[in-house]
């Protein structure tokens, strides 16, 4: 029980801060002092600290394994969403210091709710269970429902209402999934000790026999989580809520929601449906959804005038680019050189898009437009800020010598080796596409005449939270082998 509860420790810290905030936020006044932006960020900042550092007592103690009934497991796969998702919730609690003051007196529920979803995800990257996956899912996404509507007036309302009634949709497709899993496997683990039953042991002997249902739930859990990666055709919701919500949620969601998608989806297709008889369709299904999605998010983000539509659209396109290491499994070894990809390709992203978001929270911030042609001479207004948006920009178009450029070399390495070359010209041409969006940014802000000439300050945390990610785009596109070689450690765990 004792040994459970300690491999659940990164979670449990997040979910308590998360508490101990809610509670002194309900606390009648009286000697107890009203939270206060500042204190709320300390307090809040303890729990990815502390999640961080006991995930890293754990990993030093080797306490790797499963926990509660084989439903949970902690291994390098685990401690890498662990310390990914930790770093994310830190970067938008520091982004947030300015912004969180227009929650108002929901400060409070703000912090605790980035808290909660955080812990969440970290649950469901450890989660080998299909009942366990849909509860941290839940948990995950009921979070994010209410931080997209927490700013309360009619944008953020409509997104809010927008985002739930559409991830109720997608989590009642992802249950149809998981149940007619479970109703021809008879488990709803994925993976087990020998002799106990599992989804992959069940489908390694009688996977012919039932195949056709096999495919009808891998259609069913890819639409589900096609939702939340926010891949074509369930892209819908993305471009609304990222405009109507705020822009802290906003970076929450392109970042840490999108990572814990993946997450599952690498948990569940890779552990437990990898069988020869399977493996192959659902290969080719996500293969042609990357294509689709890298078109259809690079074309539409084309044509956006508003900086948090055009980075929805682009964020859509870029799981186009995740997704391509999901479809490239069927070469030599080739599932542990995807999943790889596909991690290394996630903590990149980490980097370039939260730097990209929190150079958005700042401007939206100080001059309440969202719109692009609003961030004409930025250079001049806020020269850090435009170099540090800029720097993004070309590690999202993937140029070098930023990390982006690097994520797709890898990425793209791995599906030419499993003989999908057609994807990877396409994924090359739609580089080449988003380049003329994500450098119009660039070019507005250093070649047009500004529209205000007052300079836009910015706090000492989120001066720490751009350094950190500007830092990691480029020593990391300089010096790659220490994440690479994190990202095939944690893969390594699917070829065991």
């Amino acid at each position: 029980m004792w040994d459970d509860l300690d491999k659940l420790g990164p979670v449990l810290a997040m979910g308590g801060v998360a508490t101990l905030i809610l509670v002194w936020g309900f606390l009648p006044r009286g000697r107890i002092p009203a939270p206060r932006n500042t204190a709320l960020l300390a307090v809040a900042l303890l729990g990815p600290i502390l999640a961080a550092a006991w995930a890293l007592s754990l990993l030093t103690r080797d306490e790797a394994g499963f926990a509660f009934a084989n439903s949970m497991v902690l291994d390098d796969f685990s401690y890498f969403f662990h310390f990914l998702f930790a770093g994310i919730a830190a970067a938008v609690l520091f982004s947030s210091q300015d912004y969180g003051k227009r929650f108002g007196d929901r400060q409070p529920e703000y912090y605790a709710l980035v808290l909660l979803a955080s812990g969440a995800m970290m649950l469901l990257a450890a989660s080998r269970d299909l009942i366990l996956i849909y509860i941290a899912l839940e948990l995950t996404s009921i979070s994010q429902y209410i931080m997209a509507a927490l700013q309360r007036d009619e944008r953020s309302s409509e997104a809010g209402i927008k985002y739930l009634l559409l991830g109720a949709v997608a989590s009642a497709v992802i249950l149809y999934g998981m149940a007619f899993l479970f109703g021809m496997t008879g488990s709803t683990r994925l993976i087990a000790p020998a002799g106990e039953p599992s989804i992959a042991s069940a489908i390694a002997e009688r996977g012919e026999e039932m195949r056709a249902g096999l495919v009808l739930s891998v259609v069913f859990l890819i639409a589900g989580f096609g939702f939340k990666m926010a891949v074509v055709p369930f892209q819908m919701w993305v471009p609304d809520v990222y405009e109507g919500s705020p822009a802290p949620v906003a970076a929450f969601l392109s970042v840490a929601s999108k990572a814990a998608g993946f997450a599952a989806v690498m948990r569940i297709f890779f552990e437990g449906l990898t069988d020869a008889s399977i493996s192959g369709d659902w290969a080719d299904i996500f293969a042609v959804v990357a294509a689709v999605s890298m078109s259809v998010g690079n074309v539409l983000a084309l044509v956006q005038s508003n900086i948090k539509r055009l980075l929805g659209y682009s964020s859509i396109a870029q799981a186009g680019n995740f997704m391509v290491g999901l479809a490239a499994i069927s070469a030599a070894g080739g599932l542990e050189g995807a999943a790889s990809g596909v991690l290394f390709f996630l903590a990149a992203y980490a980097f370039t898009n939260m730097a990209a978001f929190v150079v958005v929270i700042v401007i939206s911030d100080r001059t309440g437009s969202d719109l692009i042609a609003d961030y004409g001479g930025m250079w001049q207004r806020a020269p850090v800020l435009a170099l540090a948006l800029t720097l993004a920009l070309v590690s999202l178009t993937g140029i070098p010598p930023t990390v982006g450029f690097i994520a797709k070399v890898y990425i793209f390495n791995a599906a030419v080796e499993s003989d999908l070359v057609w994807l990877v010209v396409i994924a090359v041409l739609n580089s080449v596409v988003s380049a003329f969006y994500y450098l119009r940014i660039a070019g507005t802000m250093f070649l047009a005449e500004p529209r205000s000439r007052e300079r836009i300050a910015t706090s000492y945390p989120v001066r720490l939270a751009l350094a950190v990610a500007a830092v990691g785009i480029l020593a990391l596109g300089i010096v790659p082998s220490p994440l690479l070689e994190v990202a095939q450690d944690a893969a390594a765990v699917f070829a065991e």
